[in-house]
């Protein structure tokens, strides 16, 4: 299926209403995962013709990604990483661990950028970054793209990495997401040290409920549940 492909119509909007030079588009993976890190990328494209089939990772074939990634750590003028951790993911909240991967990220670039165009309708950035928030950016910014696939394929690297040590999970294939592998296998042994503590999957498996982290809500907010999908057998 054929899709539009990504503009550079936002950076130059930003090039002309705020006199930014060197912008950069993040976006983030594993937000939505029981296992592994959140993973953030900032990628700062310039103004060039992208690569042809550039769109967001989600929507590309395994094999196309893959390639595309490779190609884009050289096409793109600079790139960064920034992960957090399940620790981190449990102690701060997805928001913080959020921005926290997405600082790494920005702080890791060469060069600092002037402002930011960030996937999505939430500003989990803030200040002192200069942020443009664009819903569905990974399909229509080029520089959101390249971070979306670059950072998707990093990522699904890392989770075959840690399928190793945990073959009955299944993470080469489901990235730590609760596919039915990960589900019978969190029911029968239980979270790995890479399985995040303080979601709500915990609540349906009550060998294991006694792990879970329960964060302190001291200055009277809620506790986040974006991404946290019940276990729903």
């Amino acid at each position: 299926m054929p899709y539009e492909p990504p503009t550079h119509t936002v950076e130059r909007s930003l090039r002309a209403t705020t006199g930014a030079k060197v912008i950069a588009g993040v976006d983030e993976v594993g937000r939505g995962a029981w296992a592994g890190p959140v993973t953030v990328c900032a990628a700062i494209t310039g103004l060039r013709r992208p690569p042809e089939g550039l769109t967001d990772s989600k929507l590309l074939t395994i094999r196309r990604r893959t390639e595309l990634a490779e190609m884009l750590r050289t096409w793109v003028t600079a790139y960064a990483l920034g992960h957090a951790s399940p620790e981190e993911i449990d102690g701060l909240g997805m928001t913080a661990a959020l921005r926290l991967a997405a600082v790494r990220a920005l702080d890791a670039l060469p060069v600092r950028p002037d402002a930011v165009i960030l996937d999505g309708k939430h500003d989990y950035l803030g200040a002192p970054w200069k942020v443009r928030t664009v819903i569905k950016g990974d399909q229509s910014c080029v520089a959101v793209s390249a971070a979306s696939v670059i950072a998707k394929v990093q990522r699904d690297k890392m989770m075959a990495e840690l399928a190793v040590h945990h073959a009955d999970f299944g993470f080469a294939d489901n990235a730590g997401y609760p596919s039915p592998v990960h589900k019978a296998a969190l029911a029968e042994r239980g979270p790995t040290p890479h399985h995040r503590l303080s979601w709500a999957y915990l609540d349906a498996l009550p060998q294991w409920r006694h792990l879970k982290k329960v964060r302190s809500w001291a200055d009277g907010g809620v506790p986040e549940i974006e991404g946290q999908l019940g276990f729903d057998f």
